[in-house]
């Protein structure tokens, strides 16, 4: 293809990958353009004595969005990627006592559900399930695998004959209130309210829709040897097979407006880089922000900030642990969960009895570590607004000790260690995240309307797209993923129509930038 085409990808993140994949595969010249060393955006790792540890999404699920992308381009995902299913998907705690394991099969997950809050809790958990299914069926291709439809596209895409099916994903409750028709048990409502915040959203204010989520998890949960930073480097090694060329350590400066479109991308240096079209592999809101330049600051709107999504604190660290038996994933829940989602989402504030997600990157199921140091991603949910303010070393020193002071009264104790914890916060997250706040799931899911306010993959400017896990359809690994084929669709689509449009005007002439 001409190198008129040429398309620049701003960020190597997961949608910035699959679109370049997408474009290159179909015969687009392709350059990835990215700030950091190396691929991967959000899946970072970070170096603790001397061993990577995941520092970002943890939980590989929707395999087939990745099976398919690769297997459009001529590939086998098996090829790149060693992925082994897991059969305990989560441990959960509210105390020494109290523990609740969710499996793959949902049948072993009722029976532990029965043994821990009785049979009733049982059969609503099976009727959960039931729901959580429909509501991504009737979604998957008519919602998360499209362009952006708005509510009367979404209606056409169901089918005026299944409007029950529609008013069946539960747009206008809240997750919290469906759950309560399920589950008796405040922890069970927990539990499965902690599905709102995979989308960075508070179960008290989501829809019920997101109820999807627990389907997509119990349609399997895979590890990744390795990392998750395998799967980034898997894409970039099909990318460059299919001749993308990637540019590392290299910031872009301006997106480059010439008679109202993209003409192109001028990088730190001063370098000018043309193209027909570039795609922001990022949050809408750094774009508004001015942060690629005031003559593409228009093209897309930032979301209030009050809609943002959580952001985090997290401790990446190698240590001992003994007591509580890890598995790869674990959840200690706080004992007012309302309470929590108050202090971020109200109070702007590190919330006084913090949730903590525990991932054990050593662990596999329930088999015991092998090292006598492990890994460990230790994670609480924190407000989003680290452009405004840095908590203070008091205020996440006494964070800190509240998270592991919970993890003792559950009986996980971790020793110290020779390899001091990484901590990252929520301003951190706003650095390698410019105009998020931190947030790290672009905007938070709250009201029936939310998922229709994300930005799609077109903008205002002709020739500049978004791909990732701020725009549509969501946050995640693999709602990043499809945001990036979405928008090579969309990038696609739009030349084509705008050679049509060319050849009937002018025949036998060319297109120009």
């Amino acid at each position: 293809m001409d190198r008129q085409e040429q398309v620049v990808v701003v960020g190597a993140g997961i949608g910035g990958l699959a679109c370049a994949i997408e474009l290159a595969r179909s015969g687009f010249p392709v350059t990835v353009v990215e700030r950091a060393d190396q691929a991967g955006g959000k899946l970072r790792q970070l170096d603790i004595g001397g061993c990577k540890v995941d520092a970002g999404p943890t939980v590989f699920t929707m395999r087939w969005v990745f099976e398919a992308l690769f297997e459009a381009a001529g590939a086998s995902l098996d090829r790149y990627l060693r992925l082994r299913p897991a059969e305990l998907l989560a441990r959960h705690a509210w105390g020494p006592d109290e523990t609740l394991d969710l499996h793959a099969e949902v049948s072993r997950s009722a029976d532990a559900i029965a043994a821990f809050a009785g049979p009733a809790e049982a059969d609503g958990y099976r009727a959960f399930c039931a729901e959580a299914r429909r509501i991504y069926d009737t979604l998957r291709d008519t919602f998360l695998t499209v362009q952006k439809p708005g509510p009367l596209a979404l209606t056409r895409n169901v089918g005026l004959g299944r409007l029950n099916a529609l008013l069946g994903i539960r747009p206008f409750e809240t997750m919290w209130q469906a759950l309560s028709g399920h589950f008796r048990d405040t922890r069970l409502r927990q539990l499965f309210g902690r599905y709102a915040t995979y989308c960075g959203s508070s179960p008290f204010d989501a829809p019920a829709t997101l109820m999807l989520v627990a389907h997509v998890e119990q349609s399997g949960v895979w590890l990744v040897e390795g990392g998750m930073q395998q799967l980034a480097r898997a894409l970039e090694s099909l990318a460059s097979a299919l001749g993308v060329e990637f540019r590392y350590r290299t910031h872009v400066e301006t997106i480059c407006v010439n008679r109202g479109r993209v003409c192109g991308v001028t990088i730190a240096d001063g370098e000018r880089l043309a193209a027909r079209s570039v795609v922001v592999n990022g949050g809408a809101a750094a774009i508004a922000s001015g942060a690629f330049g005031a003559s593409v600051a228009g093209a897309t709107s930032a979301s209030p900030r009050r809609r943002r999504s959580l952001s985090a604190v997290t401790w990446a660290l190698k240590a001992r642990t003994t007591g509580f038996p890890l598995t790869r994933h674990n959840v200690f829940f706080s004992s007012d969960y309302a309470a929590e989602f108050k202090d971020i989402f109200g109070h702007g504030q590190l919330p006084r009895e913090p949730t903590i997600y525990v991932c054990a990157q050593d662990r596999v199921d329930e088999t015991a570590c092998a090292a006598d140091a492990e890994r460990l991603l230790i994670l609480v949910n924190a407000p989003p607004c680290g452009d405004e303010h840095v908590f203070d070393p008091e205020e996440l020193a006494e964070c800190e000790t509240k998270v592991f002071d919970h993890l003792g009264r559950c009986g996980l104790r971790i020793s110290p260690s020779a390899y001091p914890p990484v901590r990252t916060t929520p301003d951190q997250f706003n650095t390698l995240f410019p105009a998020t706040g931190g947030a790290l799931y672009g905007s938070a899911t709250q009201g029936w309307s939310a998922a229709f306010n994300r930005p799609g993959a077109g903008t205002r400017i002709p020739g500049l797209y978004l791909a990732g896990g701020g725009a549509h359809p969501g946050a995640g690994v693999p709602m990043a993923a499809l945001s990036g084929r979405l928008a090579a669709q969309r990038l696609m689509a739009s030349r084509a129509s705008t050679r049509r449009f060319h050849a009937a005007a002018t025949p036998g002439g060319t297109s120009t930038p």
